[in-house]
């Protein structure tokens, strides 16, 4: 069901710093920052050979990632995303097999403009897993 890993997501407490060290330390391709007020974060994806890697910074009050940064102060992975065909048939299957699907269980818009859904770390050896449509 699972297609290739679009990108492993790391909170980070310095946006500006952890994007100029990816830049300027590692020689990567960085991105500019985008703002995804549907998901309270401000994003940045690094473009890698054979996929990506998106930092994650808080934006709002109520961002997800402001409680992840509180446990975590140094930032850490936070999810990592899998790329599936059809998201709708993907959350069907899961949740048959007992997976909980977070929020409403329908798809939201993400960072790439495309449908994603995310599945309870708890159903996944602790791991926030991101599903996204292609």
């Amino acid at each position: 069901m699972i297609g290739r890993l679009n990108h492993v997501a790391i909170a980070v407490p310095d946006l500006e710093a952890a994007s100029a060290q990816y830049a300027n330390t590692l020689g990567a391709n960085v991105g500019a920052p985008q703002d995804e007020p549907d998901h309270g974060v401000t994003v940045v994806f690094i473009e890698l050979p054979n996929t990506k890697i998106e930092l994650l910074y808080p934006l709002g009050e109520n961002s997800p990632i402001a409680g992840f940064l509180e446990k975590n102060p140094s930032g850490g992975i936070h999810h990592i995303c899998y790329e599936v065909e059809d998201i709708l048939a993907a959350r069907d299957k899961l949740s048959a097999a007992g997976a909980r699907v977070l929020g409403t269980g329908e798809p939201k818009i993400g960072a790439h403009g495309k449908p994603v859904l995310f599945l309870h770390p708890k159903d996944f050896n602790g791991t926030l897993v991101e599903l996204e449509q292609v």
